[in-house]
């Protein structure tokens, strides 16, 4: 290679500042056409990342490289979300340069804070479902597993949530309204996915019955590929979104004549496919469109799989020797009668064949305990739709069903607990048990959730199939989750135990030595105070908020739920309210309440929680014998970016949902990573952190599973709690008369009513004297610095097992059965000099 081809090369892989910062200039004028005394901070911005892209994208090629001359058994991960949050510093840190671009930009004359700021989180998710994805990509990049995401590139987020006078308020989260410069747009890699249509029978020439989808509509699905690098090991692996677009050009006949509407209407229907996250499926046509994006995710990504597979074999029984795919729930589930069709409709396999192969390539997770939550389409809509795929699911279950009969006798009871397509007026096509069916693995997501859902919702196919159950408890990245959001804390460990945690969680446990360490103890409680503060700064200048350092930070950031109990949270911070009220020499500890989270636009109850929580804050607000003493803030449109601030800045981590109800969580992991006490009941993966940190170090309330169970089969009655509790039934009454709604007194008898006469299905009344009790010793031990942050200090060394390396390496040998491309240690060729 010449000398000036070298120097260009160089610039473009090299790692240290004079190369960064000769790659940023030059993307400035030779691809944004600026100056670098002329840029604006999007332009800055720009150029940074594209700087890192050109070094991404030379490990991209070197890994993809890798993965093909190896001839491993890839991982196919298929999900309608993927949460990814911001990726500048994630993608810095995991190259190991965050300090040099940090340096190269201020030697430009660049702030890099403000560079990294203006990134807009992507909004591919909504919740854990999103975010659980986004941590597995990161281990898999990590561990250098072959593994590969595949979602929809949306054009809108589920929405940008404002809170207005206390009101949830939905506006469009545009977060591609200046693009992404992370995103490389694939228009060559294209497949045309069908809808509606008919499926017609023929005979092929051997006499066999087959059959044709004819007079379907088509629509584009077009890659977009964004890259997942690997911590320090040069492997970078691919997300690939799938982005909607016509077949149909611009119809000029109509475009002429004026009809300018018609002429663009079917290229928008198609490309409504990929234009917002989750649409309204209370009504018909949102739920059409839902349909139709998991089908469009399916489609594609299949076609985009077995193309790569049919380029190196012929042997379609090779295909779960190489091929694993994983359903992120039921969204993808489609894949099963999908594959069935491409396998049988255009490879010409026989059933037997087909099933053998699509059962032992495809997987299941499930996330949910709640049979109302489990995913079911009407068999009108799924014939309409996709009528071959309906053709093949009721198949399935006419197989299934005898096999039932078979096992099990003539149980009619059982036959229609575990049919595919549920009987009644409108039969229904449900998604869960054909994952179940047509899956050699159903996982569930924490210890508990996987003995529950063979307990409940699938025992029965638990009773037939018990082999094909296991459990993969989740994981978080430690990355981005310690390394990244809490950089003082990760200096602080890495200071007295090394940096081989970033990669081995486990080694956390080295801490434990140091919890009676009275200089560790006390460095520890300074990196918290830190956290505190850079939270009360960024509240101050996002939201105009002051917040009192010297308080507990008692934070619940979830999804709004009623199972999630937010409302507990807020009956017990307005008691607080009212103890102070009548007693204002009360020795309380100051505390902070912190809500942050969204409700579903038509989860009508979940939305009046957060007018509820809004208002007792702007009463406790507003108040000002509260000064000092509490304060109360629901945040609004929570992103992974306002967890990054909140979770390291947390002193208690609310975990109170009902138990039985949450399938696992990751923000309890989180919490608990960067020194935050638990205050929880006994659900999700609660129960395993309290195993790990010990029952000392977690503050545990509420009703077990099973006195849920005792207590509803003998007649739970919520009105009794709210009788012989005085704190309690003063709250519900001041909320009930309007003391928290003075301009319309019967605000929140929805909520009331709920509670009370619905007879509180969520327990909360049941479990709230015992949560209002597990507070009052959260407050006697935040007042002993030396135990609290003993304590502290053994979660963080005590939750390695919460780590998403782990969880992939479990599934990994249990489920997809691969290893990683790379041993221990060892980093692919890639370009780092």
């Amino acid at each position: 290679m010449s000398k000036k081809k070298n120097e260009i090369t160089q610039s473009k892989i090299g790692l240290d500042t004079e190369s960064l910062k000769k790659d940023i200039v030059s993307h400035l004028r030779y691809t944004l056409a600026t100056k670098p005394e002329n840029a604006s901070e999007w332009d800055q911005y720009r150029s940074v990342v594209l700087s890192i892209m050109d070094r991404l994208n030379n490990n991209w090629l070197d890994t993809l490289d890798e993965y093909q001359k190896s001839s491993m058994k890839k991982v196919y991960y298929i999900s309608m979300e993927f949460l990814i949050g911001r990726l500048l510093d994630n993608a810095l840190i995991n190259l190991g340069i965050r300090d040099t671009i940090a340096e190269a930009c201020e030697e430009l004359g660049m702030d890099y804070e403000k560079v990294r700021d203006v990134e807009t989180d992507a909004a591919l998710g909504n919740g854990g479902l999103g975010r659980l994805a986004a941590c597995f990509l990161d281990s898999m990049a990590t561990l250098g597993i072959p593994g590969f995401g595949y979602g929809i590139r949306y054009d809108f987020g589920i929405f940008n949530q404002k809170i207005v006078n206390g009101y949830q308020q939905e506006r469009p989260d545009d977060w591609l309204k200046y693009g992404t410069p992370w995103a490389v747009e694939r228009p060559t890699t294209e497949y045309a996915v069908k809808f509606y249509g008919r499926s017609v029978p023929y005979t092929d020439d051997d006499g066999n019955l087959r059959f044709k989808w004819e007079n379907s509509q088509e629509v584009l699905a077009v890659a977009n590929d964004i890259p997942i690098p690997g911590f320090k090991n040069n492997v970078v692996n691919n997300l690939r979104l799938w982005k909607a677009s016509s077949t149909k050009s611009l119809d000029l006949s109509s475009f002429n004549q004026g009809e300018y509407i018609n002429a663009v209407r079917d290229i928008e229907l198609h490309e409504n496919i990929s234009r917002v996250l989750y649409p309204n499926d209370k009504v018909f046509v949102g739920q059409e469109l839902r349909l139709k994006q998991e089908y469009f995710l399916v489609s594609a990504t299949l076609q985009d799989i077995l193309k790569e597979f049919r380029a190196k074999h012929d042997d379609w029984s090779l295909l779960p020797e190489k091929v694993a795919i994983q359903c992120n729930d039921t969204h993808p589930n489609l894949a099963i009668p999908e594959l069935m069709r491409v396998l049988m409709d255009d490879e010409g396999l026989d059933w037997e064949t087909s099933w053998d192969i699509t059962t032992r390539t495809i997987a299941y997770t499930n996330h949910t305990v709640l049979p109302e939550a489990l995913e079911k389409w009407t068999v009108s809509l799924m014939r309409n739709l996709l009528p071959r795929h309906l053709q093949i699911i009721y198949e399935i279950n006419k197989r299934f069903i005898n096999k039932i009969h078979d096992t099990f006798g003539d149980d009619v009871n059982r036959v229609r607990r575990m049919s595919i397509i549920s009987e009644g007026e409108q039969p229904s096509v449900q998604m869960a048990n054909l994952g179940i069916v047509g899956s050699h693995k159903i996982n569930g997501v924490a210890a508990l959730h996987s003995e529950l859902i063979k307990k409940t919702i699938f025992k029965d196919f638990y009773e037939l199939w018990p082999d094909k159950f296991t459990n993969m408890t989740n994981g978080i990245t430690p990355r981005r989750w310690l390394y990244q959001c809490n950089p003082g804390l990760s200096e602080l460990i890495t200071k007295k135990i090394g940096d081989s945690w970033i990669n081995n969680l486990s080694d956390l446990k080295a801490l434990d030595a140091f919890a009676s360490d009275k200089k560790f103890r006390k460095d520890y409680q300074s990196v918290k105070q830190e956290n505190k503060q850079r939270l009360a700064d960024y509240v101050q200048e996002k939201y105009g908020i002051t917040l009192n350092t010297n308080s507990i930070f008692d934070i619940q950031i979830k999804r709004i739920h009623e199972y999630k109990r937010q409302l507990m949270a807020a009956l017990h911070t307005a008691a607080l309210y009212n103890r102070i009220k009548e007693n204002p020499d009360l020795d309380i500890v100051p505390r902070i309440v912190i809500f942050a989270g969204k409700a579903a636009p038509g989860y009508a109850m979940a939305k009046m929680h957060i007018k509820l929580i809004s208002s007792i804050a702007e009463k406790i607000n507003r108040d000002p014998d509260m000064k000092g003493k509490l304060a109360c803030h629901f945040l609004d449109n929570y992103t992974v970016t306002l967890a990054e601030y909140l979770i390291p800045a947390a002193d208690l981590s609310e975990q109170i949902s009902t138990a039985g109800m949450e399938a696992s969580g990751t923000g309890n992991m989180k919490f608990a990573l960067n020194g935050a006490l638990t205050i929880g009941t006994l659900d999700g993966a609660n129960v395993e952190i309290l195993e790990e940190v010990g029952e000392d170090n977690i503050f545990i309330f509420g009703l077990e599973v099973e006195d849920l169970e005792n207590m509803r089969r003998e007649g739970y009655s919520s009105w009794e709690y709210y009788q012989k509790n005085a704190e309690l039934k003063k709250v519900i009454d001041q909320i009930n008369s309007g003391f928290y709604s003075p301009e319309n007194p019967g605000l929140f008898h929805q909520i009331t009513n709920e509670l009370l006469d619905g007879n509180d299905y969520f327990m909360v009344l049941a479990d709230y004297g015992p949560y209002a009790d597990m507070q009052k010793e959260v407050e006697k031990v935040y007042k002993k610095p030396d135990e609290w942050f003993t304590k502290a200090i053994y979660n963080t060394a005590r939750v390695g097992k919460f780590s998403s390396d782990r969880t992939i390496t479990d599934y990994a040998t249990e489920i997809w059965g691969c290893g990683p491309c790379l041993k221990k240690g060892r980093k692919f060729k890639g370009s780092k000099k």
